[in-house]
């Protein structure tokens, strides 16, 4: 039988499941191109109002995962397991940098696959991007040296790790289609496979700076992930964590990337933040064999940070991507500032009792820290630093963060961006401050 895009496009828009051979052809055409961007529009946006069954998730995985080359490590004979971490993203979301490094320094290979950025949510590479030199697209051969030799390798997509993914991200980011669980499954899981894993740990976030919102969305999400992840023969477990306000003090590439850096170099750290990282950490040490036990893991975690090795991993994988020999301790000399940085006031007193987390990040999209199209650049100063955090009090006038901007006029625009996007409630002497746990649940293949 001859294929024919459209009909794969019509079946899924009539809400027809779709074979194996189905999606395997029309996967193979969008990595090839001979599937025009309308179409791959048009299936994603099918996908996205229709939905797919485990089945088709679990085929769409492998045929992504087989559109291009498959890595595996077993020829560098590494003395500990290959692991990773992924987020769903959110906004503020510099994890990965600051896990990677801690995972290798506590033994691990982390050879992290991670992408750029989607709607209102931030980007590893895009934030790795900001780093003079660093190449986040390098040849595998780079890759797999850079994995070796400093334990960890923060990169994109190269043009033979699941192509079929890297066209198909892109076109959903400008076409209102990312908040799709099959999508982001399939997407998400693709890239970790080809990349020879022998384990995952899903950092999948909930709240108003997240693509699932509701907390039941974000379960639904991470059991699919799980369960695709197992059918596939990848070892996974799931964290959903708290997406109700930027994770951190900063929302912008550089910016994020100089509070990474400060965490690593133990010079402070927003708690929230650092627990994610710990747990995450704790977690994937487990999966891994490397912990006897979660006290074991968590133990191994902070010292991996406070003793600096953690530091000493990200320095060594920035210099191994070409980056700066010296970036850790000279990070502020190297990343760019924004010519307009002011402090937000707030409009009133009181505390901060909710935060539209959504608005903050595409604030820092409006400002030019993320993209509208495909082809749009991206202004690496731009963004939120010193943020405030929810349950603290503010007199009107004190600031709600620091706006950095590439003129006056955006930075206006966004310091009202942020004003809208705080809610300040009246409170009285005594009352706590808002406390909401930053990790929600955690889901095992054994939980589904």
């Amino acid at each position: 039988m001859v294929f024919l895009p459209q009909e794969v496009i019509r079946c899924k828009r009539d809400g027809e499941s779709l074979t194996e051979t189905q999606i395997a052809d029309f996967v193979a055409g969008i990595a090839d191109q001979s599937i025009g961007e309308g179409q791959v529009a048009a299936f994603a946006m099918a996908v996205f109002l229709k939905g797919m069954s485990r089945q088709e998730a679990v085929a769409l995985t492998r045929a992504m995962t087989r559109s291009g080359q498959q890595l595996s490590w077993d020829a560098l004979d590494l003395p500990g397991p290959c692991l990773d971490k992924h987020s769903t993203g959110g906004v503020g979301d510099k994890v990965s940098l600051i896990l990677g490094p801690l995972l290798a320094a506590c033994g691990a290979f982390v050879p992290m696959i991670s992408g750029r950025g989607l709607g209102h949510t931030g980007g590893t590479l895009d934030k790795l991007d900001s780093i003079p030199g660093y190449d986040t697209a390098p040849d595998v051969e780079v890759f797999r040296r850079a994995v070796k030799d400093a334990g960890c390798a923060i990169i994109g997509q190269t043009g033979d790790l699941a192509p079929a993914d890297r066209r198909l991200y892109a076109i959903r980011d400008v076409t209102a289609t990312v908040e799709s669980i099959p999508l982001i499954t399939a997407s998400i899981l693709s890239k970790k496979l080809a990349a020879g894993l022998q384990g995952l740990v899903m950092d999948v976030k909930t709240g108003s700076g997240a693509f699932a919102a509701r907390e039941e969305d974000a379960r639904a999400l991470a059991e699919s992930i799980v369960a695709v992840a197992g059918g596939a023969g990848l070892p996974t477990t799931a964290l959903i964590t708290d997406m109700s306000q930027p994770l951190g003090t900063t929302a912008g590439n550089a910016l994020e990337v100089a509070e990474a850096v400060e965490v690593l170099k133990v010079s402070g750290a927003d708690p929230g933040l650092l627990e994610v990282v710990l747990m995450l950490a704790a977690e994937m040490l487990l999966l891994g064999g490397l912990a006897a036990g979660p006290e074991d893991a968590a133990e191994l975690a902070v010292t991996a940070l406070t003793s600096g090795r953690a530091a000493e991993r990200f320095g060594a994988m920035v210099a191994a991507l070409g980056g700066p020999t010296d970036f850790v301790e000279r990070a502020a000399d190297y990343l760019p500032e924004a010519p307009v940085q002011r402090p937000v006031p707030a409009p009133s007193a009181g505390q901060l009792v909710a935060c539209d987390t959504r608005a903050v990040g595409l604030a820092v999209v409006e400002l030019g820290g993320g993209r509208r199209r495909v082809e749009d650049r991206i202004d690496y100063t731009v963004g939120f630093s010193d943020l405030v955090a929810l349950g603290s009090a503010v007199n009107a006038g004190d600031p709600l963060g620091v706006v950095h901007a590439a003129n006056a006029e955006a930075a206006e625009a966004a310091s009202r961006c942020l004003q809208d996007a705080f809610v300040i409630g009246q409170t009285e002497d005594g009352d706590d401050p808002l406390m909401t746990p930053i990790v929600r649940q955690r889901i095992a293949a054994e939980d589904i």
